[in-house]
């Protein structure tokens, strides 16, 4: 977990140019998926979750991360996939989208990879209406012999889900 750790010390938006072409891959099904590292803001382990009623079944609800209140989203639940009981390999990825803060609760961290554009395909469009997650993929990278589906962190998050994002971020205004 040594490579997430770097994650963590790089932070956000400093230094885009180093963090270009790498991705924060993780496990979801049987599929592994990728996210652009600026993105990330951060992993953690999984913790507890405070139930937000009303809310589509993938919003989980909302953590308490060092005074901030985060929602966060089940990635499996989102991609229609079977829930999967958390374990000690559960983690939140802490993402920053559209100015807002999400988690992303996954089943497994994978690595940092590096994906150059020339190994960047568009998704395929055949059967592209059935698949749920095909949506949120932008591109499909490939890495030595393994592929890994890249994803749209802007697309996760639908219009009825940005408010709740943005009504947790307005909390932490309010706080700060």
């Amino acid at each position: 977990m040594s490579e997430a750790n770097e994650v963590r010390t790089q932070g956000g938006s400093d230094g885009h140019d180093e963090q270009k072409g790498k991705y924060m891959t993780f496990k979801s099904g049987n599929e592994y998926f990728g996210l652009e590292i600026q993105y990330v803001n951060e992993i953690i382990k999984f913790q507890s979750v405070t139930a937000i009623p009303e809310t589509e079944d993938y919003i989980k609800g909302l953590i308490n991360l060092r005074g901030k209140v985060i929602p966060v989203i089940d990635v499996r639940l989102r991609f229609k996939q079977p829930p999967l009981e958390y374990n000690d390999r559960t983690c939140i990825i802490v993402i920053n989208v559209k100015s807002m803060i999400v988690g992303l609760i996954v089943e497994k961290i994978a690595e940092v990879v590096e994906i150059k554009d020339e190994n960047i395909l568009p998704p395929p469009s055949i059967g592209r209406v059935d698949k749920g997650h095909n949506k949120y993929v932008y591109g499909i990278g490939k890495v030595g012999e393994s592929v890994k589906l890249l994803l749209d962190p802007d697309k996760l998050l639908n219009d009825e889900d940005l408010s709740v994002v943005e009504g947790a971020n307005e909390m932490n205004m309010e706080d700060e």
